[in-house]
């Protein structure tokens, strides 16, 4: 008799997969229990399949495109729900996020935090952000280069909306693991040059790693992962 296990189908199963995988990494790296902060990346999904996945546990929820996840997080919201805007944003879109999103992983250019930091200072909020850093250099990918990072960082600590909270990067669209490992090692190794440089930034976040790599990136110390097809398999793609 075979003892292979059935595929997940539902979405909790799929969900406890990836937590069990995170506990995994973690214990294998030394790290404490629920040090790595789970975002499932919902975009293409619908409400419907959010507030399932919201029944199955998950708090932290990730948005590419603005215009898409005020469509999708519109209405009445759990109090205990925390939406990520992962993706690109537009300096003329700055005014959407007082209100709508509680964190921004893709601050990566000074014109940007300036005008956030004029919105949300507006608005009275004070607006967690990461800085989002090319490590790989990939001309088609957003993100300041380690080179402008310096002056990147001075200017977010420079706004009094602003709460810089660490950096964030993609790996190559398509790499596996450990083709997105040096990468990985590659922002942990700028984050330290950059604690060091600005001691009073604390850059305790590194958001890094999704679905094909998101072990790899807690093993080389992501506190933050974002996992959309794993999760949302149905609605994303296999």
């Amino acid at each position: 008799m075979s003892t292979t296990s059935a595929p997940a189908t539902t979405l909790k199963e799929r969900l406890d997969i990836v937590r069990d995988r995170i506990a995994d990494a973690e214990r294998r790296s030394g790290r404490p229990a629920g040090s790595v902060t789970l975002v499932g990346v919902s975009k293409t999904v619908t409400r419907a399949e959010v507030d399932e996945a919201y029944a199955a546990g998950l708090r932290h929820f990730g948005e590419n495109r603005v215009q898409n996840a005020l469509q999708t997080f519109a209405g009445d919201l759990p109090d205990d729900l925390t939406l990520h805007l992962i993706g690109t944003l537009q300096t003329n879109k700055a005014r959407f996020v007082p209100g709508n999103f509680d964190i921004v992983h893709s601050l990566d250019r000074i014109a940007l935090a300036t005008e956030l930091d004029r919105r949300c200072g507006a608005a009275g909020l004070r607006l967690p952000v990461l800085i989002q850093v090319n490590i790989a250099r990939e001309e088609q990918k957003h993100g300041c280069v380690v080179e402008d990072l310096p002056s990147v960082i001075e200017a977010t600590l420079a706004c009094e909306s602003l709460d810089l909270r660490g950096l964030m990067t993609m790996a190559p669209l398509g790499s596996d693991a450990e083709t997105a490992r040096p990468i990985f090692v590659g922002l942990r190794e700028v984050r330290e040059e950059m604690r060091a440089r600005y001691p009073e930034a604390t850059l305790d976040e590194l958001s890094m790693g999704m679905t094909n790599d998101y072990v790899a990136a807690i093993e080389e110390g992501a506190t933050i992962v974002r996992v959309g097809r794993a999760i949302f398999a149905e609605s994303m793609g296999s």
